[in-house]
């Protein structure tokens, strides 16, 4: 598909950040959509306006069209349908960043396909209340369920729901999931696990703005995991950071519902790339790029607190 148009909601920071860098550097005209809160790169024209305000929302566009929209910002049903409404008729493509989390109450051996959660299934209920904060985070996997069950519901545009994996790497991490682990190492206190720890699938943070580039130039639809080969668990994690810090990771196990660290899970929902394979791209191994990604985070992280 011939993409020089493009429409970015959201994408301030993170990967969504160097997904606009790629489209600016290979030439296609990036408009982003946000808040106000952030300016994109240099060379993308910025539009400010709130994407739960249908009116501002509408109003920001104008008469404006795209070849393709990325939507790094979906996070509720009640946000897709608006997001349905106002680009109906205004884009030949919209892909939604989605979440390895929809697949949350899977507990697989295996690695786990698409259809195991099809949009088109979903329930959407637009009455619970989305627009309250603690509320949205608690269901933050239920919100990205539904908001692909509104564009799977008889798509007024084709559309892509790219599945993301966890994410590592790059100093620009937000999430303070390593800083975690970190700061634990550093003061020697323990790391919670479950007695069943297991293991998940992982994405470089410059593989997903890659793969989010790619899929905007192809032609397929529907859901698309988006992981990188070989799962990893928390004692990876801890390795490669303390190959990066130093120090020891000491893991406690905690039972019931006490608090686990951020990539110690009790369930196992590691997602098969084979879909984005056979369409023809290439995801390299976590294990590759692992090291790398540690001390990308830690590295900037430290200088911050030094600094």
């Amino acid at each position: 598909m011939d993409v020089r148009d493009v429409c970015v909601i959201g994408g301030n920071r993170y990967f969504g950040k160097r997904l606009i860098q790629r489209l600016l550097d290979a030439g296609v005209r990036v408009t982003v959509i946000n808040r106000g809160s952030c300016a994109p790169p240099e060379g993308a024209e910025h539009l400010v306006a709130d994407r739960d305000d249908e009116s501002a929302l509408t109003a920001a566009l104008g008469d404006r069209s795209f070849d393709a929209v990325v939507d790094q910002v979906c996070y509720t049903p009640r946000q897709a349908e608006i997001a349905r409404r106002v680009f109906a008729g205004r884009t030949g493509r919209y892909v939604m960043t989605s979440t390895v989390e929809v697949y949350e109450h899977q507990d697989s051996a295996g690695l786990i396909r698409e259809e195991t959660v099809d949009p088109r299934t979903v329930a959407v209920d637009l009455a619970l209340p989305w627009d309250d904060t603690d509320f949205r985070e608690a269901h933050y996997g239920e919100g990205k369920r539904q908001a692909e069950a509104v564009f799977a519901a008889g798509p007024v545009f084709p559309y892509v729901a790219v599945r993301v994996a966890h994410v590592l790497g790059g100093a620009d991490d937000f999430t303070g999931r390593i800083d975690h682990y970190a700061e634990r190492i550093r003061a020697g206190e323990p790391i919670a696990v479950p007695a069943v720890n297991r293991t998940a699938t992982y994405v470089y943070v410059e593989e997903i703005a890659a793969f989010l580039d790619w899929v905007l130039r192809a032609d397929f639809t529907g859901p698309v995991n988006a992981a990188a080969h070989g799962r990893l668990g928390t004692d990876d994690i801890c390795a490669a950071l303390t190959g990066s810090i130093g120090g020891t990771a000491r893991f406690e196990v905690v039972g019931g519902d006490g608090e686990l660290s951020p990539f110690s899970f009790t369930r196992s929902y590691g997602m098969d790339n084979s879909r984005a394979e056979q369409l023809g791209f290439r995801f390299g191994d976590s294990r590759e790029w692992l090291a790398r990604a540690i001390a990308e985070t830690a590295g900037a992280h430290a200088a911050e607190v030094r600094g």
